[in-house]
């Protein structure tokens, strides 16, 4: 009977702890991050079932679990955490931050994202730390050395001043080379608009992305080749910058009502003034004269050369036509002694930028709103750039299987800046101004601010020079300015409907429109621009674009090992271009700018439509998550080439490996970590201007005035350009290879890439044609470019830490060589002009490399030596030839990070080795006697090396005027020829991030402070050191020019601080 009893007891407990096992019960409990704040948004699945929940905003969740039941937990970004049900109610989880996970994901062409394993060509990833809050509030700068491969530009220094962006080397002769930028998976016009062209002064007009806003910026990636760009089309070719704004992200990610402030404030200052000579003033041949130049007398000479005993000279400003506005100083004298006139013209600007971003983002949806303004200020008067944008987007998902998405963008910006005309060393060309042309090289022996600028009669710019033939600065500056405008907005909807868990379709439309509003204007009075001018332009340009696309990403076959991807699109563009431009010389009331006030007036305008029509696919196969195929395609008709060659379709295939997944003895390697090898080929278009392929038709009014009748004559006209009908797309295609590896505990990693680009059937826009066929010119396909490069981006983490606290060292950097070379013209051209003057500009030469600089030369003897002819001066050659090669032999850029405890300290150097530049502000200084160069005895009389015209060795002696005036490249183009080597310190910035801890008990939380500074030290080892020039500039403005600098602005350094609230 005992034994029944225990037998009964024993099948009872077992059933009632089956029934416990067996029962449903409710498991709760917090989800953290490794610092211990609350997770929202992470995925809880019971895993073998379809249950499952997401943690709330503060980290919470909720579920239905049997004891024994395993609950896995996954977070983008997060190691995955897996918990077995026991007993208790309560599991908390505490997730670590997967760190390869994190660079797995990244956003493709056409705004795809994709794992970074399976892309089969390089894709460089800036994080939103490293554009937002830097004292550059243009984003392209921000960029600048951080991806190899991308050669980034300015201008100038000036605030609003154009920047220059080239990825891969230039493919084109005489179409754009720049790149697409893409906005919310929207193209966005980027466009540098000037009504001038250098000669003019161009520098200062802005390029379009500047509207955005760097503090907005959420995610940003380069895509370099054409394998990565072939979805964009032709407006892909020059590789494609994509920016997701933190209003347009479409994250899932569920968090609280966030706000994040953002305030910094930078110092501007000009980056160097030249180092000047104290010992010598005004004149020529050490005799004092109102010279340009310093070649005059010694300044401690007394009673000789044209210096008084006393010290003095006659004052400038003694002369006839100014006795009786000035009638204190006839008679005067003035005392010759040096004055530093230009270090006091610049002065210190300020940029200020505040930004405020509030988001929030829950199962159903979320949203965005974001205000920044930017004030930034020139290190010179009358030079500001003012940016304010909004923003405001989101997402919701409805319950009928739609999401939808849309983002908003205002943007309003004003920009002043001082005329940039080419100068060269001896006032600007006629009929253009230019501030910076007669600054510089200001005399020594005159005092800039101690002389009135002004003739208070009537207005008109006066200055040392007894002729008045050179304009003051300070008057330019007050008097002359050019302005720009911009209203903009942009923004897109979209539309998603989930056919199918692995299926869905998607419409966009977007629309990108601004008005560009330009004025120059130009008082009379002055030397450069005679009588005044009043110049205003107006530009409405409008691009629509529609996307409707079919995307699928399905896995199937024995345990999901085969996966496929991608999309198949329907792109329609419109774009439209509405100009208007005034003209007017000859001013009446000086002060006033309207056009009535003007006697002369010219106006113009044009319209400019044209349409892409692209379809589009793309698929990516992939097997064990070791292997991918990617296989692209386009196809784009373009409305103003003819029927016959309007549809062009450029197709793309790249193939990428894991070795490390897909190899047993290479899986978990302590070693090895990771590796892949990818190889893809890829291929682009570029389609020509409008109306190329016709005949335009002109109309002129008031051209003549019969003399008969005294009525108007109007003209119909036919252009000079005879229309193509046979003209062709430019095709671009290339060949990428690569590497990516992890080694040493990831402590190591190398991303690699090989290229090989060719572009042919590019378009010469000037062919030249015999004007007895009734035109001058037309366009055609006969010219070829090749660009072959190597890319090497590395990060290496000499000292990591044991844990978040510790310190750490890293090290990340770049490495990139393009050789880019024309490889034809066709057998009607010998050399084309790219950018700049016919007798001294950038040249494309087949054979040679792409822009090479031609000008005149040192005339030289069979063995090389230079020619020096009977004055004893260098005989110059003046039939064009090669002087200078703009590209640079390679670029490396180093970045140093430490961090300890919440302080970080960063130095990003950069090293640009070789490629020439023509200077004018080198030639200038130097010929005018200015710098510490020049700081010699001028007593001495110089041998120049070489030979004699009869080759006998040359023993004619100079003067050191001669020397110096004659010599450093005022006449022979060459002389001013200068390596462009640089080694430089693009940023330092020491931050502090205040520890979570201490803002536990408060409404923070994240408080961080920075102090940044920019373009602190830069040395440009191959001029001379007393010029202290920063080559970094493009005088030619944003184009295919390059290599060149005609005193049109120098560089500029920032440093201030920085300010980072989130609540």
């Amino acid at each position: 009977m005992k034994t029944k009893v225990n037998g009964i007891l024993t099948l009872f407990l077992a059933f009632v702890v089956h029934l416990t096992f067996a029962q449903e019960k409710t498991i709760s409990g917090t989800v953290t991050d490794q610092d211990g704040l609350p997770l929202p948004g992470v995925n809880i699945v019971a895993v073998g079932t379809t249950n499952g929940t997401q943690t709330d905003f503060d980290g919470n969740y909720s579920i239905q679990a049997k004891v024994g039941t395993t609950l896995s937990f996954s977070y983008v970004g997060q190691k995955e955490v897996k918990k077995v049900v026991g007993a208790g109610s309560t599991i908390n989880v505490q997730m670590i931050e997967d760190a390869q996970s994190l660079e797995e994901v990244v956003v493709t062409a056409q705004g795809i994202k994709k794992e970074k394993k399976a892309l089969g060509y390089a894709v460089s990833t800036i994080s939103s730390d490293d554009i937002g809050s830097r004292p550059a509030t243009d984003v392209a700068r921000t960029l600048t050395g951080k991806a190899p491969g991308v050669n980034i530009q300015q201008t100038s220094g000036l605030s609003g001043s154009g920047t220059n962006i080239i990825i891969r080397g230039y493919s084109s002769i005489n179409g754009s080379n720049q790149p697409l930028f893409v906005v919310d998976g929207v193209p966005f016009n980027s466009d540098t608009n000037s009504d001038n062209n250098f000669v003019q002064g161009n520098t200062t007009a802005s390029s379009r992305f500047l509207d955005i806003d760097p503090n907005n910026i959420k995610e940003l990636s380069v895509l370099k080749g054409l394998s990565a760009t072939t979805l964009y089309g032709q407006a892909g070719r020059n590789g494609v910058v994509l920016i997701t704004t933190k209003s347009g992200s479409t994250s899932d990610a569920q968090k609280k009502l966030e706000v994040t402030f953002n305030q910094s404030f930078f110092f501007n200052e000009i980056a160097n003034t030249p180092d000047y000579q104290d010992n010598y003033g005004n004149g020529f041949y050490q005799n004092y004269s109102q010279a340009f130049s310093n070649w005059g007398p010694n300044f401690n000479s007394r009673g000789t050369n044209g210096i008084a005993l006393d010290g003095t000279v006659a004052h400038p400003y003694d002369r006839e036509s100014l006795a009786t506005a000035f009638p204190e100083y006839q008679g005067a004298r003035y005392d010759y002694k040096p004055y530093n006139s230009v270090e006091q013209f610049f002065k210190t600007g300020g940029v200020t930028t505040t930004s405020l971003n509030v988001s929030s983002a829950n199962e159903k949806g979320s949203f965005n709103v974001g205000v920044g303004h930017t004030n930034d200020e020139g290190f010179v008067p009358n030079n500001n750039y003012v940016r304010t944008n909004f923003s405001i987007g989101g997402t919701t998902k409805l319950s009928n299987k739609i999401n939808v998405s849309s983002s908003f963008n205002i943007v309003r910006t004003d920009t002043k800046a001082p005329p940039t005309a080419a100068g060269f060393g001896s006032n600007s060309s006629n009929g253009t101004a230019s501030l910076f042309a007669n600054l510089l090289y200001t005399p020594r022996s005159v005092d800039l601010f101690g002389l009135p600028f002004e003739n208070p009669l009537d207005n008109s710019s006066i200055y040392y020079r007894g002729g008045n033939d050179i304009q003051n600065p300070l008057w330019t500056s007050k008097n002359i300015n050019t302005k720009e405008k911009v209203r903009r907005v942009f923004g897109n909807i979209s539309l998603n409907y989930d056919i199918t868990d692995w299926l869905n379709l998607s419409y966009r439309m977007a629309l990108d429109q601004y008005t560009q509003i330009q004025e120059f204007s130009a008082n009379k009075g002055g030397t450069q621009i005679v009588g005044g001018a009043f110049n205003t332009s107006s530009r409405l340009n409008t691009v629509w674009d529609h996307t409707l696309s079919l995307n699928f990403n399905k896995r199937f076959g024995a345990e999901e090992k085969f996966d496929i991807n991608g999309t198949i699109g329907f792109n329609p563009r419109r774009e439209t271009r509405d100009f208007t431009a005034t003209s007017s010389t000859q001013q009446f009331v000086y002060g006033l700018f309207t056009h009535n006030n003007f006697e002369e007036q010219i106006a113009g305008s044009s319209f400019r439509e044209e349409n892409i029509v692209g379809a589009y696919a793309s698929a990516t196969f992939g097997y064990d998550n070791f292997i991918y195929l990617n296989l692209q395609g386009r196809n784009d008709t373009y409305s103003s080439l003819q029927p016959s060659t309007r549809s062009i379709f450029y197709p793309s295939a790249s193939i990428s490996f894991v070795p490390t997944s897909a190899i047993e003895g290479l899986r978990n390697n302590k070693t090895l970590n990771y590796l892949k090898l990818r190889v893809g080929y890829g291929s682009s278009a570029g389609f020509p201007d409008p109306y190329s392929t016709v005949v335009g038709l002109g109309s002129a009014t008031n051209v003549f005035i019969d003399p008969a009748d005294g009525s108007v004559i109007n003209l119909l006209t036919i252009s000079n350009q005879l229309g193509n009908l046979n003209l062709k797309p430019e095709l671009i295609t290339e060949i990428e290879a690569g590497i990516e590896a992890k080694l040493f505990d990831n402590r190591l990693g190398i991303d690699l890439s090989v290229y090989s680009k060719t572009s042919s059937d590019l378009i010469l826009t000037n062919k030249l044609l015999d004007p007895s066929s009734g035109f001058t010119f037309t366009a055609d396909n006969p010219a070829e470019v090749s660009n072959k490069g190597i890319e090497l981006g590395f990060n290496i983490t000499p000292i990591k830490p044991k844990n978040d606290s510790g310190f750490r060292w890293d090290i990340t950097g770049s490495w990139s060589v393009n050789e880019n070379i024309v490889e034809s013209l066709g057998t009607d051209s010998e050399a084309e002009v790219i950018a700049g003057f016919t007798t001294l500009g950038n040249f494309a030469i087949a054979g040679e490399a792409y822009g090479v600089i031609q000008g005149s030369s040192i005339a030289r003897d069979a063995n090389g030596t230079p020619i020096v002819a009977a004055d004893g001066n260098y005989l110059a050659n003046n039939d064009l030839s090669i002087i200078g090669d703009p590209n640079a032999d390679w670029r490396m850029t180093g970045i140093s990070d430490f961090s300890y405890k919440g302080v970080g300290l960063r130095m990003q150097w950069e090293y640009v080795h070789g490629g020439d530049i023509y200077s004018t502000t080198a030639a200038a200084l130097l010929s005018r006697g200015l710098t510490t160069d020049t700081d010699f005895d001028r007593t001495q009389g110089f041998i120049l090396p070489g030979v004699k015209q009869n080759g006998d060795v040359n023993d004619l002696v100079i003067a050191a005027t001669d020397y110096g005036f004659v010599n450093s490249g005022f006449f022979i183009d060459e002389q001013a020829i200068y390596d462009a080597t640089t080694i430089r310190l693009r940023e330092i910035a020491l931050s502090y991030d205040l520890p979570k801890k201490f803002l536990e008990k408060t409404p923070f939380g994240r408080i961080s402070f920075s102090v940044i500074g920019s373009n602190l030290f830069y040395k440009a080892v191959n001029f001379p050191d007393g010029l202290n020039f920063d080559p970094e500039v493009i005088s030619l403005g944003v184009g295919n020019g390059q290599g060149f600098d005609f005193l049109t602005g120098p560089t500029s350094k920032r440093y201030g601080f920085s300010l980072n609230l989130t609540f």
